[in-house]
């Protein structure tokens, strides 16, 4: 992943929000994954903005990027485009 979200080209500058797809969900363990300029961040349902705990895979989402509790960047603030 860039070491940067904010220098990444799939980052609109004006909010600091990205864009991308959801690439997976799982609904049972409420885990899943973005994908956003080439990167696959993870992401818990908790994340998704509109207070729903689950979202189809394919979806078109914008969101912000934060650095999760293990270390590595994670998807939140997430709504569907």
């Amino acid at each position: 992943m860039s070491t940067d979200p904010a220098t990444d080209p799939a980052t609109d500058r004006a909010g600091g929000r990205r864009r991308g797809i959801v690439a997976g969900f799982d609904t049972t363990a409420g885990i899943g994954e973005i994908e956003s300029g080439g990167d696959r961040l993870p992401f818990h349902c908790t994340a998704l903005a509109d207070g729903t705990r689950v979202i189809q895979p394919g979806a078109a989402v914008e969101f912000e990027v934060v650095a999760g509790l293990l270390g590595r960047w994670e998807a939140t603030a997430i709504e569907r485009r």
